[in-house]
């Protein structure tokens, strides 16, 4: 263990000191070899093929990649396999039927543990159960389930059947379930009767049975007992018991159906938080495979391990690196269903202890959240078993970077810091642990096999740290197939931007803008969309926030823009202390000129807002949107994904002098 009471943990480390992976690490990374990357260029699209051997396949694909239309790709064509299969089967063919597949840890204490048999077991009955529901191959089933184990046995079960799951966060409301569910045409609901948030029970069915009010079509549901006498329901018609389901069905066993390795594993839907939803389409090979060799090579894990994605299943991190990743490796994935402040603020480092953790993946935000609150909560325990850390959903600057390494990792594990989204499915840029370098603030190169380039509006290669907006130049084997039912949408959204289709040329336009020094080390800047036009010029938000937080005292800051009369945007920030530091003129002063002498006056926010949180999406992201509304005396839109809700009142309120 490493003892942090001896280290000088507080030491000022230069936010642009490189740091090579520990020694010890290496020694026993999966991906240790620097010629990877060369491996992966000279033999592309080819080299893709050690990303399917970490899968078993019913048939062996003909083509890696078949390109003729794209940029509908299409990969491992000709193969046949079955998700349910890869995650659940083959580890007890193998002699693992013992080892734990999943430990759920609880909101209140409450624990649960499933050995890859049991996974077996429960996948199993509640797929037979499925069936006699009516569901088939190819119909999509919603899922609107908390943080619960019954989440990944309700997606496993599906893909056993060849049905598609179509994952709605059960923190959303009635309005987007209801939406999400008519465009993908479902008619099958899984929820529960309620979860806990913080310690009240909040009441999902009821959430549900609004949603289907709006529905045209006849919807099945199955329910979850989550609270138990804490919450009584009724089942109506056309409502079913999950415990009763398994009961009816037990010990009943469902052969995995064969599916085509373009066939639709999952769909998602995008959080709706600018625009309609769009329907990200996965399939079942590409996905699978990309999401196994990313989890083994970039976050290091081995099946021996205890690994634990700190995400939410209902987005697509909790998909790819709790569920598919973890499981198609055989390894032990740890699901918590709480806050990491709840009961206390040390909840995700005792879980971390008494499950002797070795891989730990979490959000920026969070790691924020973990610097405002200090480093006595991790310091309470025995962290020692980690051997690597990740991030993941939003740019890390170097300080929560270094926060992480030192108080955390006690500067013994290396950090990934990962890029990747919904449409990309798996993380495309990022170190590789065993290999790389680690700068803190950049995410890294593209993995082995990933094409990058950072360009202007014209699509042209802009000069080593130049802003300018990041696209995937050739394809890559986790990509979303489409957008459910919208092909015309899907070209216009990603490909039309930056692509040449008469000469075939193809590139993916992330929504990003970023930089890249010249060792290819991309650093993310924030959202294409997340510029502010102010005094004549665009703005990064991104850039302005990490200059403000950059001043001590400041725990985490959103800056949005405010239309005025003139036609130009003011900049409104909205700065959190998190209690470190009263919130007073002097610390205004220094945000000031923290952002003047980073990026220029032109940046200088017009209005500082402090307050005690800044409103998250239960995932932990900060919702601008709702900052930018109430900056502009807008009427707010849907704030049902909020887990602070509370906070907004509290901000109008000072705002309106109340």
């Amino acid at each position: 263990m490493v003892d942090r009471n001896e280290r000088e943990t507080d030491r000022p480390i230069p936010a642009d000191t490189s740091r090579s992976p520990p020694e010890q690490f290496v020694e026993q990374a999966n991906v240790s070899d620097p010629a990877i990357y060369d491996e992966f260029e000279d033999s592309w699209p080819a080299c893709w093929e050690r990303a399917a051997d970490r899968l078993s396949w019913r048939e062996e694909y003909d083509t890696v990649l078949e390109d003729e239309d794209a940029p509908f790709y299409r990969w491992f064509t000709g193969g046949t396999l079955n998700a349910s299969e890869n995650c659940v089967d083959r580890h007890l063919e193998s002699g693992r039927k013992n080892h734990v597949a999943i430990r759920w840890e609880g909101k209140h204490g409450e624990r649960e543990t499933y050995t890859y048999r049991d996974l077996y077991v429960a996948v199993n009955e509640f797929a037979a159960a499925l069936r006699e529901l009516g569901v088939e191959a190819g119909d999509v089933v919603t899922v609107y389930l908390p943080m619960i184990p019954e989440l990944p046995i309700a997606m496993l079960a599906c893909a056993r059947i060849g049905a598609p799951h179509n994952v709605v966060f059960a923190g959303l409301s009635a309005d987007a379930l209801a939406t999400r569910m008519d465009a993908a045409g479902s008619e099958i609901l899984v929820t529960c009767d309620g979860y806990y948030r913080r310690g009240d029970a909040f009441n999902q069915k009821s959430r549900a049975e609004n949603a289907k009010l709006s529905l045209e079509a006849d919807v099945r549901t199955v329910v979850v007992d989550r609270l138990g006498a804490q919450l009584p329901h009724v089942l109506g018609e056309d409502e079913w018991d999950y415990d009763d389901l398994r009961e009816e069905f037990s010990g009943e066993t469902v052969d995995p159906v064969a599916r085509e390795s373009e066939d639709m594993l999952f769909l998602m839907y995008t959080s709706g938080t600018t625009g309609d939803p769009k329907g990200v389409v996965h399939s079942t090979g590409g996905y699978l495979a990309h999401v196994a060799w990313t989890t083994r090579a970039v976050l290091d894990v081995e099946p021996e391990d205890t690994y634990w994605c700190a995400a939410d299943i209902g987005w697509i991190t909790g998909h790819s690196y709790i569920v598919y990743g973890p499981l198609a490796l055989g390894t032990t994935t740890v699901m918590y269903e709480g806050t990491p402040d709840y009961p206390d603020r040390d909840r995700l480092w005792e879980i971390v202890d008494r499950n002797a953790v070795d891989v730990f993946y979490t959000a920026p935000t969070a790691i924020r959240s973990f610097m405002k609150w200090g480093e006595k909560y991790p310091d309470r325990h025995d962290l020692s078993s980690l051997r690597l850390l990740g991030t993941v959903g939003e740019p890390i600057g170097p300080r929560p970077w270094n926060w992480y390494y030192t108080h955390v990792g006690g500067e013994e594990c290396p950090v990934v810091d990962t890029w990747w989204q919904t449409e990309t499915g798996a993380v495309t840029i990022s170190t590789l642990p065993g290999v790389d370098e680690m700068k803190p603030g950049a995410a890294g190169p593209a993995l082995p096999g990933i094409g990058v380039a950072v360009v202007d509006e014209n699509g042209v290669s802009v000069d080593p740290g130049e802003t300018g907006y990041l696209t995937l130049t050739r394809p890559w084997p986790g990509m979303l197939r489409t957008l459910y039912d919208s092909d015309d949408r899907f070209v216009e959204e990603y490909w039309a931007q930056f692509s040449d289709p008469d000469a075939n040329e193809w590139r993916y336009a992330s929504g990003d803008t970023a930089t890249v020094d010249e060792d290819g080390y991309v650093t993310i800047l924030g959202r294409v969309d997340d510029v502010i036009n102010a005094g004549g010029g665009r703005l990064s938000t991104m850039e302005i926030e990490s200059a403000i937080t950059d001043v001590d005292g400041v725990a985490e800051s959103a800056v949005v823009g405010r239309s005025s009369d003139s036609g130009d945007t003011k900049i409104y920030a909205y700065v959190s202390t998190g209690g470190r530091s009263e919130a007073n003129a002097e610390l205004r002063r220094l945000i000031l000129e923290s952002v003047e002498s980073a990026i220029g006056p032109i940046a200088k926010p017009h209005e500082i807002v402090f307050t005690p949180e800044l409103p998250k999406t239960r995932s932990g992201k900060i919702m601008r949107r709702l900052l930018e509304d109430i900056a502009n005396d807008e009427e707010l839109g849907d704030t049902s994904a909020l887990r602070n809700p509370e906070i907004v009142g509290e901000i109008l309120t000072d705002r309106d002098g109340g």
